[in-house]
């Protein structure tokens, strides 16, 4: 349960929001979540989804979620939550979205997911340089953001070599997979085809996204970045949940090119390098395994 004090700076943030006082009538936790404490909130002012962490472990977590919702949501067709507003109060965080009704996959659901990713992709090269103006998250990590005039220097810099050093830093990764990894790095020109940066999700795994009331898809939790496609539809496919309806949309809406299988193999390098860093395990021998194929 969220303390009184923490109602209270919802309860501002909604009646600011709606223009009239927001009592709260009930407040009801959700499950899922690893990071973040979730509930839905219900007021006079109606349902809203609510999200609360710690901002001394995280600090500026839900600016970036809101700024990288709004951004989505200005420039795409698909659905995100809209931003009431975040809060905070001595050291605790909350971030306050509009609440979505769970529905039912339309027929068509799969078919204008796949094509509206592919025309936010293709329609949003942001200022021409693959990074953002901001740091933001990925999972309960930092992701670094400078801006790259090259894919190539982006990914290495502020994805690969990131996630490497935290992995040696904790006895994760030593001198082999940095030597793998130093190897792959000339290839990646190779890899990705060049392209203009495209508005990415960032996080577009089976759990970061949803079903709205009206049949159509929602994607929620993103961590936003200019980069290239391939990592969106890379964590699409890392841990499944994508029909193959949405890959023959999104193909026949913004064609991919012949070896683009490789290239998102490639490109989940880094989705895997951070869950190495978060939970160890198995994804370091993952990695492995893709660095093998390429090197």
């Amino acid at each position: 349960m969220l303390d009184a004090n923490i109602q209270e700076t919802i309860k501002e943030i909604i009646s600011a929001h709606s223009g009239r006082s927001a009592v709260i009538k009930g407040l009801f936790p959700v499950g899922g979540g690893c990071i973040n404490n979730t509930h839905y909130v219900d007021t006079g002012a109606g349902r809203f989804f609510i999200k609360q962490n710690s901002s001394d472990r995280f600090p500026g977590m839900f600016e970036t979620e809101a700024r990288g919702l709004k951004l989505l949501s200005e420039s795409s067709g698909i659905k995100v939550p809209e931003v009431i507003g975040r809060g905070d109060y001595r050291g605790e965080s909350v971030l306050v979205l509009e609440y979505i009704e769970q529905g039912t996959k339309g027929k068509e659901f799969w078919n204008d997911f796949g094509r509206g990713l592919a025309k936010m992709h293709l329609e949003n090269p942001g200022n021409g340089k693959f990074g953002l103006d901001h740091d933001n998250y990925i999972g309960s990590l930092v992701q670094k953001n400078g801006y790259e005039g090259s894919w190539t220097d982006f990914f290495i810099t502020s994805r690969l070599e990131v996630q490497l050093k935290i992995a040696r830093d904790s006895g994760r990764a030593g001198k082999e997979l940095s030597r793998m990894f130093n190897a792959l790095y000339s290839h990646l020109d190779d890899i990705f085809p060049e392209e203009h940066p495209a508005l990415l999700h960032g996080d577009l795994w089976s759990g970061n996204y949803m079903t709205g009331s009206d049949g159509r898809a929602v994607m929620i939790d993103p961590a936003v970045y200019f980069g290239h496609r391939y990592m969106d539809l890379g964590m699409s496919k890392l841990f499944g949940g994508f029909d193959t309806i949405f890959y023959k949309a999104y193909h026949d809406e913004y064609p991919l090119e012949a070896g683009w299988q490789d290239g998102i193999e490639v490109a989940n390098l880094y989705p895997l390098m951070v869950h190495v860093n978060l939970f160890g395990g198995g994804y370091s021998t993952s990695v492995k395994n893709i660095l093998k194929r390429f090197v």
